[in-house]
């Protein structure tokens, strides 16, 4: 994912809500006009690591943007948000949700992509990059799972890679290096390595890996944004499009058909308050019977402020048959949000989250084809698109949309129609930083990084002092607390004919300002559309912070929420609840094998390497449903790694890797980590 400027936000003390509102606000806009256009097939790919020149130094963060706002952020983060940068306030007051016991019954557990995987994939010729981000889908027994920037697949069974071993070819610092046979996605959608080290040239930079599995076409899909590069420098041209991979068989270690969208000067509704080009961000995806959708946060490159969601619709059928030429319709959602705002009376979509289906038969047929999508208003995306700050970061309204006539996708002459309508639901806000043990506290050895930045004692090959091997000065770092999520809205589904979403917001519980989980079961309706609420709450926990949350859910209407589970006694680890439209979510857990076992010790938690600080996680997990099996991926810190087995022979007398901080030991086996971060995925799977 790329580095992008960090925004400036605040959040103002909410009062505590009803749990169950069925309120409706009606705001139906006005039916959108979409603009017809036509994509063409741009090749071919597979799952294999592309050519490259093995190299170990070089630079470990790509370029930063070239920006004009006063406010640019000079470190190295990933994803856009303008709610960023000032303290939370109070959020709805809620009840304790207690620890389940057993309920839903686990299938299997693995460990998926991780930071070792991800910088030393296609001969260590990748970049360190905080947070990973969760693409996965499921199907056919394959597991499909995507971090920023590797790609793998596993036996759903086994949960064994089913590509091929790559690992006596990636040779790093002169060993071969076992990445559990991921491939970077740079190969995998056919460009030249991220970097060629040690001073290049750069390859594009992709980022936001979404995927879904159709199951009526039997095909994965999977998204990108591609950022080009000048190969020279590395620099950002601010040309970007969206990277829409679709396997052509069922069998996603195979052959994928590669399709672009550019969407560089895609935001242009907003009466030139904030020009373009525009930066595509956060990219999406979901589909219907008849079409998949993409969606995207526009941003100005030159500017402050925001340019509205972009919705791009395809025909499913088209890209399923590896169509030459793919018809497509675009439609900027700027201004189509009924609310004052600084852009006038209306505000336009953010984070408009297009809607997945499971199976085969839970999509909407009415109105010759219904794909919906859900998004949230509190932030200043929504409220303050044009001066980019100044809203109160609250809400009571969520924005369910209806995309009518999807089937006509499938005919030369394409007419889609978007409306959407506000829907009254309990208060929700800005969350708070999340907490982890020892939050604030110098980091101690299990932190190696941190404790690095800080130590001026140890004798290394650089001098002594640890600081040496990493920056320029010795700091006075604390271990942080790593971002939770804005209000954006995370993963959407329709099933059993109704619509379930989730966002992450601040919670006042055990007396204590948290960050926690509102959850809806929305009734968009039956012959029209005229959504309400059928079930909402919120997830959380005394001295616990819930963040990230996605929801898969079966045809029958039983599902897995999915989220990140930290706190004052727990370290970062892969949470579960299950939900369903009667009960709602009633209990939590942490995932099998999904138990964090250290704190997070990546580079955004440092001054000394980001200033200022802003420790990045998430940015969205993933949920994905094969039959009546719920899988789920999140971002958790699989290992420890104490300070001695980090530096490694990088400390005098000391032995293990060649690589400093991988915490390999001497056989240079499977990383636990890099020198620069520690995070890593599991994915699970569920009966609920």
């Amino acid at each position: 994912m790329p580095s992008h400027r960090a925004r400036n936000a605040r959040i103002a003390a909410i009062a505590a809500p009803a749990l169950l509102v069925t309120a409706l606000s009606l705001s139906l806009s006005a039916p959108a006009t979409a603009d017809s256009s036509s994509i063409s097939l741009g090749g071919t790919a597979a799952p294999v690591t592309g050519p490259f020149t093995v190299g170990v130094s070089g630079p470990e963060f790509p370029a930063q943007e070239n920006e004009a706002a006063p406010e640019d952020f000079t470190g190295t983060i990933v994803n856009r948000t303008m709610s960023q940068g000032h303290a939370a306030g109070h959020g709805a007051t809620v009840p304790d949700t207690r620890k389940a016991k057993s309920n839903p019954s686990f299938v299997t557990g693995f460990s998926g992509l991780d930071i070792y995987q991800q910088r030393y994939a296609r001969g260590g010729n990748q970049f360190t990059l905080e947070p990973p981000d969760q693409a996965l889908c499921v199907g056919g027994g394959h597991v499909v799972e995507a971090v920023n920037d590797v790609f793998n697949v596993y036996d759903a069974k086994t949960g064994l890679s089913q590509l091929p071993d790559n690992t006596a070819t990636n040779i790093v610092a002169g060993f071969p290096r076992n990445v559990n046979h991921a491939v970077d996605l740079n190969s995998f959608y056919g460009y030249p390595p991220a970097v060629t080290r040690p001073a290049g040239p750069f390859g594009p930079e992709i980022t936001d890996p979404t995927c879904i599995y159709d199951a009526a076409t039997q095909r994965f899909f999977l998204v990108v944004l591609t950022l080009d590069r000048v190969p020279s420098t590395g620099a950002l041209t601010k040309t970007n499009h969206l990277d829409l991979a679709v396997s052509k068989t069922a069998d996603p270690t195979g052959q994928w058909n590669i399709y672009k969208i550019d969407v560089t000067n895609d935001g242009t509704n907003t009466g030139g308050a904030n020009p373009g080009p525009y930066l595509g961000d956060y990219p999406h995806i979901g589909a219907d019977a008849n079409g998949v959708y993409l969606t995207t946060n526009a941003y100005p490159w030159n500017t402050n402020g925001f340019a509205g969601a972009q919705i791009y619709a395809l025909s499913k059928a088209q890209l399923a048959a590896g169509a030459s030429s793919v018809t497509m319709q675009h439609i900027d959602t700027s201004g189509m949000v009924a609310a004052p705002s600084d852009a006038g009376s209306t505000q336009p979509g953010f984070t408009v989250w297009p809607a997945q289906s499971p199976g085969t038969s839970s999509f909407n047929l009415n109105g010759n084809g219904t794909e919906y999508f859900m998004s949230s208003n509190a932030a200043d995306e929504a409220t303050h698109p044009v001066a980019g700050t100044g809203g109160s970061y609250t809400s009571s309204q969520v924005v369910v949309w209806s995309m009518t006539n999807t089937a006509s996708l499938n005919t030369g002459t394409a007419a889609l129609q978007l409306t959407n309508q506000l829907v009254s639901v309990g208060d929700y806000a800005l969350p708070p930083k999340q907490q982890q043990p020892g939050a604030g506290q110098a980091p101690g050895v299990d932190a190696p990084q941190g404790h690095c930045i800080n130590d001026t004692t140890t004798s290394t090959i650089a001098g002594v002092g640890c600081w040496r091997l990493l920056v320029g000065a010795p700091g006075h770092e604390v271990v942080s607390t790593p971002d939770s999520n804005d209000t954006r809205m995370q993963q959407v589904t329709y099933a059993n004919g109704k619509l379930w979403g989730a966002l992450d917001t601040a919670v006042t519980v055990g007396g204590a300002n948290r960050a926690g989980i509102a959850w809806y079961i929305l009734k968009p309706g039956t012959t029209s559309f005229s959504p309400k609420v059928a079930l909402q709450g919120y997830t959380s926990a005394v001295g616990m912070d819930f963040t990230y949350p996605a929801i898969g859910v079966t045809p029958s209407g039983r599902g897995v929420m999915a989220f990140t589970a930290t706190g004052d006694g727990v370290f970062p680890s892969a949470g579960y609840a299950a939900i369903d439209a009667i009960a709602g979510v009633t209990s939590w857990n942490i995932a099998p094998g999904g138990q964090g076992q250290a704190v997070d010790d990546g580079f955004t938690g440092y001054h000394a390497q980001v200033d200022p600080v802003r420790t990045r996680w998430g940015d969205y997990g993933a949920a994905a449903v094969d039959g009546n099996t719920v899988w789920i991926a999140s971002e958790y810190i699989p290992s420890a790694c104490d300070y001695t087995a980090w530096g490694g022979p990088f400390f005098t007398g000391g032995s293990g890797d060649n690589l400093l901080g991988t915490c390999a030991g001497a056989s240079h086996g499977a990383g636990k980590r890099t020198a620069l971060a520690n995070w890593g995925t599991q994915i699970s799977s569920f009966v609920p």
